[in-house]
């Protein structure tokens, strides 16, 4: 007995030990990627040709001007020595002051994120939505006319240029049509009834009980995230229809339909549960690439959010708005692959051990 327990302490012991080694490689490989990718953009932002200095004091400024804003924003100093001084302040949050704006870059951010977040959620919403079961009844239909014209919307879906589609839905869904709101989360005369709660304009005007607002920015938000769903829409149906093919040539599916299963149960019971933990990586990164990619789709619709706010600070080499954006695209990513971990665990129990 006594050996018995000892075996399973030490069988614990290692467990946990394994577990502790595991959790800080993670963290140390978190820590590298983030240091990399900011380290790599501070370099491409000091090397393009653009001064921030006369972003800030405009082209009309003299010499002696010139020479002490460059002096207070520590230009004149090693490169090397600009990054550290710029991490040494971000690791104590403060990520600096934006030129556009005057203000400190974290409430920039925390203003125009959740814009982004709002469209990006209902783009992949209706991306996984209608790309998953026409890639399942794809499959299903393997080299008939429907298989071979969903593979063909969808080749144009993802090869058509976003912001010219932009363009399209907003001559003809909003200018011929009058289906969609204009440009912008809302209707100009319903600017500012809502005080931001979530930061979510939806969220919060139903929440508020500003009904008016809701509908007003739902008829304004449709068109674009449809539009910016439209290629996560065709990437996650092919996608779907491989791992589909792959799962319905298996033997499981045949011995199912032998025992008279119909064929509902063998598509969506059976095959479609064994790709589901490929699918949650096909998501996640989609839903990823939509929150950073969505600049083309914001500056169509002239949608204040993230995409749009770094690039109008990149073009003036703002790398303190810059630096902040990419770091948080880069958690993004990283947290977006931590939870596909996790629902790999939910969906397959063998990943557990």
């Amino acid at each position: 007995m006594r050996r018995g327990l000892e075996a399973m302490m030490i069988s614990n012991a290692g467990i946990l030990r394994t577990r502790f080694g595991t959790g800080l490689s993670l963290v140390a490989s978190i820590l590298v990627t983030l240091f990399g990718l900011l380290a790599l953009t501070f370099v491409i932002g000091r090397v393009m040709p653009v001064d921030p200095v006369l972003a800030i004091i405009g082209d009309e400024a003299n010499q002696e001007t010139y020479n002490r804003v460059y002096q207070q924003l520590g230009l004149d100093q090693p490169i090397y020595v600009q990054f550290f001084r710029y991490v040494s302040d971000m690791v104590q949050g403060n990520f600096g002051v934006a030129i556009l704006t005057g203000k400190p870059v974290i409430d920039d951010i925390i203003r125009v994120f959740p814009a982004t977040v709002e469209l990006a959620t209902l783009a992949i919403i209706f991306g996984a939505g209608v790309g998953i079961p026409l890639g399942v009844y794809a499959a299903t239909k393997r080299d008939r006319l429907a298989d071979h014209i969903i593979r063909f919307l969808t080749l144009i879906g993802y090869s058509t240029p976003v912001f010219w589609l932009g363009l399209i839905g907003l001559i003809l869904f909003y200018a011929k049509l009058g289906w969609s709101g204009g440009t912008g989360r809302v209707e100009i005369y319903y600017t500012g009834i809502v005080q931001p709660i979530t930061g979510f304009l939806l969220i919060d005007s139903a929440i508020t009980g500003e009904w008016d607002v809701f509908w007003s920015a739902a008829r304004n938000i449709w068109l674009p995230a449809v539009i910016l769903g439209t290629s996560s829409m065709a990437y996650i149906s092919r996608m779907t229809r491989s791992f589909m093919l792959e799962q319905l040539s298996q033997e499981y599916v045949i011995t199912a339909r032998i025992k008279g299963l119909s064929a509902r149960q063998v598509v969506w019971r059976h095959a479609f549960l064994n790709i589901r933990v490929q699918l949650v990586t096909i998501v996640a990164l989609a839903y990823g690439s939509l929150l950073e990619g969505a600049v083309l789709i914001e500056t169509v619709f002239s949608w204040p959010g993230f995409g749009a706010y770094l690039t109008s600070n990149l073009m003036i080499g703002d790398m303190n708005a810059v630096m902040a954006c990419v770091l948080l695209v880069g958690i993004l990513f990283i947290g977006l692959n931590l939870l596909s971990d996790i629902l790999y665990r939910v969906f397959d129990p063998r990943t557990r051990s």
